[in-house]
């Protein structure tokens, strides 16, 4: 029996900067995902550190949130079957 599958996939800034957006949506097209919703938007560092909060112990998360509200992210949910 085929379900369908959603995710949430996040271009991330350093990609945005590199105009990335267009190759890494053909590779989910590519693979078979569909785009239910896109938008880009920019985070605050707050908005990072609630987003990433589950991380918040890690040595990592000051830099993880630093970077993912340095600039522009895009946001796609994404669907495909199993």
């Amino acid at each position: 029996m085929k379900t369908l599958q959603r995710t949430l996939t996040i271009i991330k800034p350093d990609a945005v900067r590199k105009n990335a957006i267009g190759d890494i949506i053909e590779q989910f097209e590519k693979n078979g995902f569909s785009i239910l919703c896109m938008k880009m938007l920019e985070i605050s560092k707050h908005q990072a550190e609630q987003f990433y909060a589950v991380h918040a112990n890690k040595p990592f998360f000051g830099s993880l949130t630093d970077f993912m509200s340095s600039g522009p992210i895009v946001a796609l949910a994404l669907e495909k079957e199993n």
